[in-house]
């Protein structure tokens, strides 16, 4: 799905606030019953929650609360997402350290066990397939997350080059966490919440860190990690445990944690300064392009010997001819598509993601320029429906991040 979730979500609160709801009911709604659910999709509706058509799921892009207040009572309280649609798998095998290498930018042999990393999977041409978070559980089995739309197309490219990579005598295999939900818990109440539901000492798991423990009875994947710049957690949880999870979480919080949807995710992670897939990286956008030069690891600069790497190395020697970058603006929030010109009128790159900040109350926008261009504070006009706004390249996140790390 390209373009602003949040501005979806704006669209569908607007629509359904007007008269003609059967109507929006059924261009929003029409392909329901080809959709995949989550475990807790009975439990969205029961809250209240509008669903809508994501990479094939009907995923909850708000509930009660406006997209805005939902965003702000995340950073000041804490949010709970449904990220059940995103594909979670484990790489299993002496060799699966070797395996994945080939396929993503990161240093994974370098990883110490229980730690994971960003990552890219890139193409041939230097181009992104994917980000994902991976974690070294142990040095024989890899647990990552794939994007929901792109779990298709990734899991064929990795199981093409595993079969070519076993066939040489490779130990490696794989598993495909269906059996599992996705919880992602964020904000500055995670951790209390949290821990009022398992006895393992959360205050000891920094950001980036795994571990396999009991949470509220059941045996859960617990990275604290996230996508939305706060402290926070995701959690693997058997599917047949995901119901009682959320409601634990939610009910330990007293209320102040609440029940989160798309649209919020989108602002949060638009103020982080993060990556969307298939907005901000697309397959003829590389790593150094993205601003994601530092997920390179040190080892694989010099040693390559992952896909494209000859098309990355050379852009971290001579540079990109075009950089992803921040933007404040004027007037009407940009979108995805945005031109963006120089003061002089010429088209120097395209907005990817932009909307309105709830938390900074201004407009946000991420893009790419040409190189040259992308220093802050450079000026520019962002057109916005044919009309040209005053703009600014801003640093990144917009919003400091609070992530968990040793003082």
């Amino acid at each position: 799905m390209r373009g602003s979730l949040w501005q979806l979500g704006q669209s569908i609160t607007r629509r359904l606030s007007q008269a003609d709801k059967k109507a929006v009911a059924r261009r929003y709604f029409a392909s329901e019953a080809d959709l995949k659910k989550t475990v807790l999709f009975d439990f969205h509706v029961a809250h209240v929650g509008k669903m809508v058509p994501f990479a094939g799921w009907s995923m909850p892009i708000q509930y009660k609360d406006s997209i805005m207040d939902s965003t702000v009572n995340c950073r000041e309280n804490g949010g709970l997402f449904d990220v059940s649609h995103m594909c979670g798998l484990s790489l299993k095998g002496k060799d699966s350290v070797s395996f994945l290498e080939k396929l993503v930018i990161a240093d994974v042999a370098g990883l110490a066990p229980g730690t994971g990393t960003l990552t890219v999977f890139t193409n041939e041409k230097g181009g992104a397939i994917d980000d994902s978070v991976i974690t070294k559980v142990k040095d024989d089995h890899i647990y990552l997350v794939v994007n929901a739309g792109c779990r298709d197309k990734d899991l064929a490219h990795i199981e093409e080059h595993m079969k070519a990579f076993k066939a040489k005598g490779g130990d490696v295999s794989w598993h495909i966490h269906d059996e599992r939900s996705l919880l992602a818990l964020q904000g500055p109440l995670a951790a209390p919440v949290l821990q009022h539901l398992t006895k393992d000492d959360l205050s000891k798991i920094y950001f980036g860190e795994f571990r396999i423990l009991d949470i509220n009875g059941a045996t859960c994947f617990l990275t604290r990690t996230g996508y939305t710049g706060e402290d926070g957690f995701e959690i693997s949880v058997p599917s047949e445990n995901a119901l009682d999870l959320a409601k634990a979480i939610l009910e330990k919080s007293e209320g102040k944690v609440r029940l989160t949807g798309l649209g919020a995710r989108d602002s949060l992670r638009l103020e982080a300064g993060l990556c969307l897939y298939g907005n901000d990286m697309e397959q003829h956008i590389s790593p150094v392009e993205a601003g994601l030069t530092w997920a390179i690891g040190k080892r694989r600069r010099a040693e390559g010997g992952f896909l494209g790497a000859e098309v990355i190395l050379k852009q971290l020697a001579e540079g990109p001819s075009i950089r992803r970058v921040g933007f404040t603006s004027t007037g009407p929030p940009p979108r995805s598509h945005s031109e963006i010109q120089d003061e002089k009128g010429n088209n120097i790159g395209e907005i990817t993601s932009g909307g309105f900040s709830p938390c900074l109350k201004k407009n946000i926008a991420m893009g790419y320029v040409k190189s040259g261009l992308h220093k802050a504070g450079t000026k520019a006009k962002i057109l916005v429906r044919g009309k040209a706004y005053d703009g600014v390249v801003t640093k990144m996140p917009f919003i400091p991040t609070k992530y968990y790390k040793p003082s």
